[in-house]
């Protein structure tokens, strides 16, 4: 037993100072502006109710939870995160399925970063209504909107939020 002990100390005094240099080695993705939004936001819906929106990161840095409340209403979450050279999103939404967007990297100090649609979740049929594309529009670090565009029975219908950030 004695030796089993020395053993699992011997392997533990190995791995971790192994794992630290993985994981020092290891590069957060480049999220351009989206990285911007970690806070605390209050905005405004399309009919001009109040909305807040909160951003963190998850997953070491490699992907980023959006939380959208509204009073009386349910929260919707979305995931943002770097794949093959691409952001990608998946949002769940209170219409209960789960769009997911592609965006191309953005490049340097870009302004807007637009999320168009690749596949969906939990949709019945394709006229039933989901969001099809979302766009940022970073008009400076205090300040952004988003503009969602509904589908619905194969029309577009834009939902634009205005956020500022909470200090």
């Amino acid at each position: 037993m004695k030796w089993f002990i020395t053993l699992s100390l011997i392997l533990y005094a190995i791995a971790v100072p192994l794992q630290r240099v993985q994981a020092d080695n290891s590069t957060a993705p480049d999220f351009g502006p989206l990285a911007s939004l970690i806070g605390e936001w209050q905005g405004k819906d399309p009919e001009g109710k109040p909305m807040n929106a909160s951003y963190q990161w998850t997953g070491g840095g490699t992907s980023l939870v959006e939380t959208m409340t509204k009073a009386q209403k349910p929260v919707m979450m979305t995931m943002y995160h770097a794949d093959k050279g691409s952001l990608m999103l998946t949002h769940y939404c209170k219409l209960g399925n789960q769009p997911r967007m592609r965006a191309d990297m953005p490049k340097g100090d870009a302004k807007t970063l637009a999320f168009n649609f690749v596949d969906i979740t939990n949709l019945a049929n394709p006229t039933d209504a989901h969001m099809r594309k979302v766009s940022f529009t970073f008009q400076d670090q205090d300040h952004f909107t988003q503009e969602w565009m509904l589908s619905k029975d194969g029309k577009e219908l834009p939902h634009r939020f205005e956020y500022s950030r909470v200090k």
